[in-house]
């Protein structure tokens, strides 16, 4: 469970750090990886769940056991963008730090599995909701 604990508050924690400056980066990002975002309703909607997942992460964190059904969900939302850069790099090409994102989001998406397994043979005793192996 300990593992499990570190995975989530490591993946949180880092996710919040390379999401939030993105809120302030719009124009940034369209001159630096033309052309220029023409929907930003999309890039601030991205951006946003993208954060409320990180902000999940660190909620399983608490209490892997107690979470371990949104491990899952947490394990999809990680192969969804590794998914669909890979899909990207193979037809049309995506530039190569949206790569390395998607390369950590493979690494984690692959802890989070390891955490779903870690957790499997843990439960609470229904009396106590003390843990038990």
């Amino acid at each position: 469970m300990q593992f499990a604990r570190w995975v989530f508050t490591i993946a949180g924690v880092y996710g919040l750090l390379m999401l939030a400056p993105m809120l302030a980066m719009e124009t940034q990002i369209g001159h630096d990886h033309p052309p220029a975002i023409t929907h930003p309703e999309y890039f601030y909607g991205f951006v946003g769940v993208a954060l409320a997942w990180q902000v999940a992460f660190l909620v399983i964190a608490t209490d892997p056991i107690r979470y371990r059904p949104m491990i899952i969900p947490a394990i999809l939302e990680k192969a969804s963008f590794v998914v669909a850069v890979s899909m990207l790099w193979f037809t049309r090409g995506v530039p190569i730090p949206i790569v390395g994102g998607a390369t950590m989001d493979l690494l984690l998406g692959g802890l989070f599995v390891m955490s779903w397994f870690s957790t499997w043979q843990v439960s609470r005793n229904p009396a106590t909701n003390e843990l038990r192996p």
